[in-house]
C-alpha cells in the first residue's frame, strides 16, 4: 500500500506526464532539424573526410541519451513511493554509465578509423 503522505494527485501525474510527453516532441522537433542542418553542411568541400559519420554518430549517441532521460521522466512520472523512484534513478545511472561507455568506445575507435584513413 502507499504511504498517503506520498500520493501525488491524479491531476498532478497528468498534468507532469503531459508535460514530459510536450518536451519530448519539442526536442524531436529539434533533433530532426539539427539532424538536417548536419547533412546538409557534410557535403561542404570544408568538411573534412569521415567527419560526416563522426557527426552523425555522435548526434545518435547524444539523441539516445536524451531519449534514455525522457523515459526515465515518464516512469519517475508514475512512480508509487520514493523507493521507486530511486530504483527506477539507480536502474537510468547504471545503464546510462553503461551506455557511455560503450559509446565512448565506439567514437574512438571510429575517430581512430578517421584518422588512419587520411594518413
Amino acid at each position: 500500500m502507499v504511504d498517503p503522505i506520498y500520493q501525488v494527485p491524479t491531476e498532478v501525474r497528468d498534468f507532469a506526464e503531459k508535460s514530459v510527453e510536450q518536451a519530448r516532441k519539442a526536442f524531436d522537433g529539434f533533433a530532426g532539424a539539427a539532424q538536417k542542418a548536419l547533412t546538409s553542411t557534410a557535403d561542404l568541400p570544408i568538411v573534412p573526410p569521415g567527419a560526416k559519420d563522426l557527426s552523425a554518430k555522435a548526434f545518435s549517441y547524444a539523441e539516445a541519451n536524451v531519449n534514455a532521460a525522457f523515459d526515465l521522466a515518464q516512469k519517475l512520472v508514475k512512480a508509487k513511493d520514493p523507493q521507486e523512484v530511486f530504483q527506477l534513478q539507480a536502474e537510468f545511472v547504471k545503464s546510462q554509465f553503461e551506455a557511455i561507455q560503450e559509446q565512448t568506445k565506439e567514437l574512438g575507435a571510429a575517430i581512430q578509423r578517421s584518422t588512419t584513413l587520411k594518413g
